[in-house]
């Protein structure tokens, strides 16, 4: 049977799922009869809410004897280190774009690295039925994109198929409004090439995605290069540089068909399959037969660049709201974490009642927190803080990212001089059309750490960034944090609305009328720099007396000020923590008691 393997690029809500689910309807891999989930390639719940594509999920549909794997790809840079070896596994992509929002900033990230691994595109226009599209403009902007990145020739002669995935039809014909996707596979057939493979050479294969399953343990997914593998065929794990990590047996071997992976008994070269059998190689090793000695070059893991304290909740509301509190129930749900996420590293703190967690940026890592709340952990997070080098000579080095921003023209001074106050360098700024500038900035990660809400609200929402980790480079010196100073709860109890109305005067609450507090909880922003102790919870005293004149006040409260998560991690400081429990996002100071924390500043002064 003839193979072809294919990636699937698009930004969030151009329909990518949703076309992906019709391929399996229309070429029978779903029976009509069977219940099939809506958008069964993102599986996962914060994919579905957020709308982003966090893992990679290998599916394969058959066609008339041939058999299409098709890769769907993370768009996010946080996850970037999957896409650039995903896209090594295969031979072509799909480019899907909505045909009234044309080419977005996200997809720019994938399609770049796609071009320059020498891929050639299909350009599919999704949605030709909306009221607002604007099919012919769109594919001017692909084409723009296409130079801007740099496409050679080939790349540029790409063919294009005008579709809509909800409705299933695809034609070549721009005004076509129905029909079904066969133009689709046999576009997919002919454009991109089989792999080409080796078969007669010994078996080896290069991991590009980590699994683990209950029964089989560690399951190492990726394209198979040389070769044939067959069920209990003696195998081994190199590194980059050729040493054996480990030896073993292939014990499972799974291939793809719809969304299930089913066992087979041999794999050849040019199929994307799963293994089971190994238990310490990873991504980017190389699984081969024991004859071979000479690793496959693999792309580089990106290294974390940004690390978290992940601890036991301490505070008076402990294990109210959750289930999962103990420090062995967190220790084992994060070593789990690292086992499938190569980007992740976990140590433990020696007083084991925290763990440091280090990943590629606050989005990674937001992420995993909003994962673990959601299955009943309690947690205390400290604030990010960025992983430190040395150069040769001794000196301190820092993570720099690669910072790319469009924003309408009229918000890029405001974004410029907001980036240099983060001591970003600009590299690059020039229109890119339609009253848009783009701008590209070399900055230290430090500088970035809760930039992304305020980049929000300084562009109105239409500023997109994306991010890239580009190198460790010289240490930046001091960069200017939080200007405002906190207020504290000086006692615990529920907060009061006829003490919580004077202090609006003393800047921004975070809690209202009837919540629980404690003392050393954060429950708004001071106006000035300093910390300043309230009391909240002081209750009007009722006397029998009527008030003179017959009036009595009625307090009217400003709704308090609501964080989501990855605000709450941004704005907190080097002294305080976020507590987050499956029901409650809190923050508070990291240590509760008022003497504690003037020992813990004073010790700090003098270090």
């Amino acid at each position: 049977m003839s193979l072809r393997n294919v990636a699937i690029i698009a930004h969030v809500d151009h329909g990518k799922t949703t076309l992906v689910d019709q391929l399996f309807r229309q070429s029978g891999t779903f029976r009509d009869n069977q219940r099939v989930e809506e958008r069964a390639m993102d599986s996962n719940d914060l994919e579905k809410e957020r709308g982003i594509t966090i893992l990679a999920k290998p599916t394969s549909v058959e066609w008339q004897g041939t058999r299409i794997n098709i890769v769907d790809t993370p768009g996010h840079a946080d996850f970037g280190g999957e896409v650039e070896r995903i896209l090594s596994m295969v031979d072509g992509v799909i480019l899907l774009v909505d045909s009234s929002e044309g080419a977005m900033p996200q997809t720019k990230f994938v399609t770049g690295k796609a071009l320059a691994l020498g891929l050639k595109p299909i350009v599919v226009v999704n949605k030709v039925d909306r009221a607002d599209a604007r099919i012919q403009e769109v594919l001017d902007e692909v084409f723009d994109l296409f130079v801007s990145l740099d496409a050679n020739d080939e790349q540029l002669d790409f063919p294009v198929l005008y579709a809509s995935g909800r409705n299933g039809y695809a034609s070549t014909d721009m005004d076509a409004r129905e029909g079904t996707l066969t133009p689709m596979f046999e576009l997919i057939v002919s454009h991109v090439p089989e792999p080409k493979v080796d078969v007669d050479a010994p078996f080896s294969f290069l991991v590009t995605l980590l699994d683990r399953d209950n029964f089989l343990g560690r399951i190492l997914t990726g394209r198979v290069n040389t070769g044939t593998l067959k069920l209990n065929q003696a195998i081994h794990a190199l590194d980059a540089d050729g040493n054996v990590i480990e030896t073993g047996r292939a014990s499972k071997i799974m291939s793809f068909r719809g969304l299930e992976r089913v066992p087979v008994e041999e794999a050849q070269a040019g199929d994307i399959i799963s293994l089971a059998g190994l238990t310490i190689a990873t991504v980017a090793n190389t699984i081969a037969d024991v004859s071979v000695s000479t690793p496959i070059k693999a792309q580089p893991i990106d290294p974390p660049t940004l690390s978290m304290r992940f601890a036991v909740n301490d505070s008076p509301m402990a294990g109210r709201e959750g289930s999962k509190v103990t420090s062995r129930m967190i220790r084992d749900r994060l070593m789990r974490e690292a086992e499938s996420n190569v980007a992740i590293k976990v140590t433990e703190s020696e007083d084991r009642d925290s763990f440091e967690v280090a990943g590629r940026g606050e989005l990674q890592l937001g992420v995993l927190i909003e994962t673990m709340r959601r299955e009943g952990f309690e947690l205390g997070i400290s604030r990010p803080r960025v992983l430190f080098g040395e150069d040769e000579d001794g000196k301190k080095t820092e993570p720099y990212e690669t910072v790319v921003i469009d924003v309408d023209d009229e918000y890029s001074g405001t974004v410029v001089d907001k980036m240099n106050q983060r001591k970003a360098e600009m590299t690059d700024m020039r229109p890119s059309g339609g009253g848009k500038t783009r701008i590209t900035f070399s900055a230290p990660s430090r500088g970035l750490i809760g930039y992304h809400g305020e980049f929000l609200s300084d562009t109105r929402g239409t500023g997109i960034m994306n991010r890239l980790f580009e190198k460790y480079g010289p240490h930046k010196g001091n960069i200017e944090g939080r200007k405002n100073g906190v207020l504290i709860s000086n006692g615990a109890g529920e907060a009061q609305g006829y003490a919580l109305g004077p202090l609006e005067e003393r800047g921004i609450l975070f809690v209202g009328h009837g919540e629980a507090l404690y003392e050393g909880m954060i429950i708004g922003e001071n106006a000035k720099t300093d910390d300043l102790e309230v009391n909240p919870m002081k209750a009007k005293q009722l006397t029998n007396f009527r008030a003179s004149g017959g009036k009595d006040d009625a307090i009217r409260l400003t709704p308090p000020k609501k964080m989501t998560l990855e605000q709450a991690i941004a704005y907190i400081d080097d002294d305080e923590m976020v507590e987050v429990t499956p029901k409650s996002i809190r923050l508070r100071k990291r240590y509760l008691d008022p003497h504690e924390r003037k020992r813990a500043s004073r010790a700090k002064q003098a270090a």
